[in-house]
């Protein structure tokens, strides 16, 4: 009777499973040449590719990432970026899982589909939570000011994958293969 957990748990991860998201998928578990010693195929997540792009033009960074030596270390778990609008666009496509005020500021979380979470602050939503958002909507407008930036329309950007602080900027360097052109003739 050992095939009842995993039938349980291949029921549970099929009905937690996201049925409408946005590339998601599932594939069998290799076979090992038995169906009695493999038992039911579980849905496996599959990579996911998200294109990012910044969430203000141009980019302009004045405050750097500085990653925490520790979980509660000081640091800059993102990025401060000025900007010419109050608009705040979603670097990309996903699920606004957050969009309220956290210490005075407004904030606005949206969850991709690669599970990296973008935070965007401070800004009036114009978003709500359980929203779908596309790459480029607008989320929100700057209001308030941000601890470090030096001016106002001053967007803290920041990414986190699981626990992990990540440099918003290296979601925006995903490029192709280097092509190198022909140096153009001048004579």
């Amino acid at each position: 009777m050992r095939a009842l957990p995993l039938v349980a748990a291949a029921f549970v991860a099929l009905a937690t499973a996201p049925a409408d998201g946005p590339n998601t998928g599932s594939a069998p578990l290799p076979s090992t040449g038995s169906a009695a010693r493999a038992g039911p195929a579980v849905p496996v997540a599959m990579p996911v590719a998200v294109r990012y792009a910044p969430p203000v033009v141009p980019l302009r960074v004045v405050r750097p990432f500085d990653p925490p030596l520790d979980p509660y270390g000081p640091g800059h778990r993102g990025i401060d970026l000025l900007s010419r609008v109050d608009s705040v666009l979603a670097a990309a496509a996903g699920v606004v899982t957050f969009a309220g005020a956290v210490a005075g500021r407004g904030v606005v979380v949206v969850t991709h589909a690669d599970g990296i979470r973008t935070e965007y602050e401070p800004l009036r939503p114009a978003v709500t939570r359980g929203e779908r958002v596309r790459l480029g909507q607008v989320i929100g407008t700057l209001r308030g000011r941000h601890p470090g930036c030096p001016r106002p329309r001053c967007l803290h950007w920041g990414a986190r994958r699981g626990g992990s602080y990540l440099d918003p900027l290296s979601l925006l360097r995903r490029l192709g293969a280097v092509r190198l052109l022909p140096w153009p003739r001048t004579g």
